[in-house]
């Protein structure tokens, strides 16, 4: 079966990325009350999450991230008409992130070979009709090792307790005290440079989320807010060094492994809506 996908993955690379098409984007806001704007949000959302569902298949040894990056910029051009958000984005150079064992965040996909044992967080955001979705998850290159399992569940509990929290009246420093709680139980550490955000018809905007905070304080939850949850949690220390071109590349300062989860989420009048769901995320449904 592996060389089969191999095989697959040579086919659907073979000719490089798609061009992308020109667009127009919208004003930014990321708190809408019309429900147009909210359909399109619930559009963008899934078209970001049924990409990460396509390449599940395909996170296996042998493959590259950039072929993973091709796919996932093709699939996202060419079969959704969509546009991947992060190619160019503030000099970003392809269209996801692909962040490999020790690398927190804003990984870029490369030539290197994915490895059995090896754990890939892919961040896909596109844009439909100037609308944002933003999503993560974790893969596995092969059979998962039991540490990073461990790890990548407790990172998943941490985003899914956060969003049961959801809901106007709601402080985000409740939901990051929260976070960071679960976490340090499990005896992980939470990454303090990076945060969620507002998101919509645009990229980031405000509110900040941070993953770790004060019950009681920060920007309170309102109707028609639109924005991401993304712990990242490591399973060493919080620290942080940067690599690569620009400084993208995020990694663990100690070399131990990081994981991350992200949805984009809509504030509803009793709760939330979670806009990126995945088909077997069946508690949201």
């Amino acid at each position: 079966m592996s060389n089969e996908i191999l095989q697959k993955v040579e086919e659907l690379t073979k000719n490089g990325r798609s061009d992308v098409p020109s667009w127009t984007p919208k004003a930014p806001a990321t708190r809408f009350t019309d429900i147009s704007d909210i359909e399109g949000m619930r559009v963008a959302g899934k078209l970001a999450a049924d990409v990460l569902v396509m390449l599940e298949e395909f996170v296996i040894p042998g493959v590259t991230t950039e072929q993973l990056d091709i796919i996932a910029h093709n699939y996202i051009v060419d079969v959704q008409g969509a546009i991947p958000a992060p190619l160019n984005y503030h000099g970003f150079p392809k269209s996801c992130c692909t962040s490999v064992n020790d690398v927190i965040c804003h990984g870029i996909p490369n030539d290197k070979a994915l490895k059995k044992g090896d754990t890939v967080n892919i961040d896909i955001t596109i844009i439909k009709d100037g609308y944002y979705g933003d999503t993560s998850k974790m893969f596995f290159a092969g059979p998962a090792l039991p540490h990073a399992e461990r790890l990548a569940s407790v990172t998943q509990e941490c985003l899914y307790l956060a969003i049961d929290m959801v809901k106007p009246g709601i402080r985000l420093g409740d939901i990051g005290a929260a976070i960071s709680a679960h976490a340090h139980k499990h005896h992980y550490t939470v990454v303090e440079e990076y945060c969620g955000h507002g998101v919509g018809t645009t990229f980031h905007g405000e509110p900040q989320v941070a993953h770790y905070g004060k019950a009681g304080t920060g920007v309170m939850l309102e109707e028609g807010m639109t924005l991401t949850i993304e712990p990242m949690i490591n399973a060493g220390k919080k620290q942080v060094k940067h690599t690569g071109p620009d400084n993208w590349i995020a990694k663990t300062k100690d070399g131990r492994l990081s994981a991350q989860y992200e949805h984009t989420l809509l504030v509803t009048a009793d709760g939330v809506e979670v806009l990126t769901r995945r088909p077997e995320e069946t508690r949201f449904s």
